[in-house]
Parts: structure tokens; C-alpha cells; sequence
């Protein structure tokens, strides 16, 4: 993998939760292609440690439920212990809703745990990172929002509210950590066609192929003659965690292609693709 000795991470360790695939993963190598060493948190074992051995000896694989806090707490402590420091701490995981659309058939005991999982978890990672970083005066915390949090129809209800959440829990906590010297962030992806996406789509569109999915999926209001792809997450998550970003915290950087600001976000009909 391409690295020099000037990267804007060099010399920083990251880590990054929900990182054996998708928009982890893809972060994972752009940071460690930016000379960061990066441990792969995730609770998927087997993916994880074939992603941490195929990116190389910058990184490692943790296994982590970010639904225990204990894990959460172990798993920076590991990070400590593998490489003496924290800069950076990536709150990526997380969980798509498999509930009805409708609020009338909501289902509470769902809604309790993609919030346990979407926000609780990401509260987890934000309180164990600062309790490493404050010491140092210094440190980035990311999280994974989404454009579902921030306008209304875009998804069920439940995961709607969790990503609303982590863009509120974001500003509160780069309130009081701006005093340490620590920047707290989020980045709000469009919907990219990863496992965790095309799995929700499967349940709104049954009977609909993969290919035709990822149609529909590319053509609700995105920029014109491009597509939201993991890498441009992970660029945005570059931005964020480096010095470039110095003065940026409390932010929710939107990556959506103009998503947010199209005037209709329902998806056309699979045969109007």
C-alpha cells in the first residue's frame, strides 16, 4: 500500500468500531495509507482479523459489541496498551432498523436496541476515548450520523431518530470537551450500497435484484454523474481526524451529494429506474 512520510496522520493511532467492512474498513485503509496505526474494533471476529492481516502491520483487529460498555472500555484500554496512546477514536458502528416504516407498527423493543447499539454505544466510545485523551489535552472523536438524521422520509422512524441523536450527543460533547483541547465531529453519509444498506432495502423492495436496488439507491437527488462510495466517507473522516481540521468540532459534515437539499426523497419505483 502506497504510504509516505508525510501523511496527515503520521504517528497517530486510531480506532475505528465497525471497521472489518464497509465504511470502516474503507477508513481503516485511508488512515493507515496516511501513516496512522489503526485497531480494528468489531464483533465480527473472523472479518475483522482478515481485514486487520490484510491491511498489514498497522493494524490490528479487537473484538468489540459496542452494546457493552466494557467491551468499549477494553478495547480503547487495548489500543493504549498495543501502541501507548489514543488520537484518534472512529464511533463507526452501527445497526440498520428492521421494523415497519409505519409509526403506528412500531416496535419498542427494536427501537430499544438500535438505540442501545446506534447511540448508547456511540456515547460508550465518546466517554472511554475522552477518559484517555483528557490527560493528553488532546484528541479527534468521529462518529457515523447520517443524512436520515437530519431530514424526515428518508428512513423508518427508529434508525432516523438514533443518527438524530448522535448529531445532538456530538455538539453536546464537543461543548465540553473543546476545554481538554479534544474535537468531537460527526459525518452524515448519504446512503452508500454497503451490506449494512442493501439489507434494509431488501425489506422495503422484496422480490427486487441487487443490481436494480443499487439503481434506485444512486439515483434519489445525488450529484450528477457521481455516487456516495465508502472512500469519500473515509476522505471526509481524513479531514476530520487531521491537523487540517484543527479548529472544526461540533461539526456534522454532510456527504450527500446535494441529498439533503433536493426537494423530493422518496425512492422512484423499481420500474421507473
Amino acid at each position: 500500500m502506497f504510504r509516505t512520510g508525510y501523511g496527515k496522520l503520521e504517528g497517530k493511532v486510531a480506532l475505528i468500531t465497525g471497521a472489518a467492512s464497509g465504511i470502516g474498513k474503507a477508513t481503516a485503509t485511508k488512515f493507515i495509507n496516511n501513516g496512522a496505526k489503526v485497531v480494528i474494533a468489531d464483533i465480527q471476529h473472523q472479518l475483522g482479523q482478515e481485514a486487520a492481516k490484510e491491511l498489514g502491520p498497522n493494524a490490528v483487529f479487537v473484538a468489540c459489541d459496542i452494546m457493552k460498555e466494557s467491551d468499549v472500555s477494553n478495547a480503547i484500554d487495548f489500543a493504549v496498551h498495543k501502541f501507548n496512546q489514543l488520537d484518534i477514536m472512529y464511533n463507526n458502528a452501527g445497526v440498520a432498523c428492521k421494523t415497519p416504516r409505519s409509526v403506528i407498527d412500531l416496535d419498542l423493543e427494536v427501537f430499544d436496541r438500535v438505540m442501545n447499539i446506534n447511540v448508547r454505544g456511540v456515547v460508550a466510545g465518546i466517554k472511554h476515548a475522552a477518559r484517555v485523551m483528557i490527560p493528553k489535552q488532546t484528541g479527534s472523536i468521529l462518529c457515523t450520523a447520517s443524512v436520515t438524521g437530519i431530514v424526515g422520509g428518508a428512513a423508518q422512524l427508529t434508525y432516523s431518530v438514533s443518527k438524530a441523536a448522535v448529531i445532538g450527543i456530538v455538539k453536546s460533547a464537543a461543548a465540553e470537551l473543546r476545554e481538554y483541547g479534544i474535537r468531537v465531529n460527526c459525518i452524515s453519509p448519504s446512503a452508500i450500497p454497503t451490506p449494512f444498506v442493501m439489507e434494509e432495502l431488501r425489506q422495503y423492495y422484496p422480490g427486487v435484484d441487487a443490481k436494480r436496488l443499487v439503481e434506485m439507491l444512486h439515483s434519489t437527488g445525488t450529484l450528477k454523474g457521481e455516487n456516495c462510495e465508502p472512500i469519500d466517507i473515509a476522505n471526509a473522516a481524513l479531514y476530520l481526524a487531521s491537523d487540517a481540521a484543527k479548529f472544526v468540532s461540533g461539526h456534522n459534515l454532510v456527504v450527500d451529494g446535494g441529498f439533503t437539499s433536493f426537494k423530493s426523497l422518496a425512492f422512484p419505483a423499481p420500474d421507473q429506474v
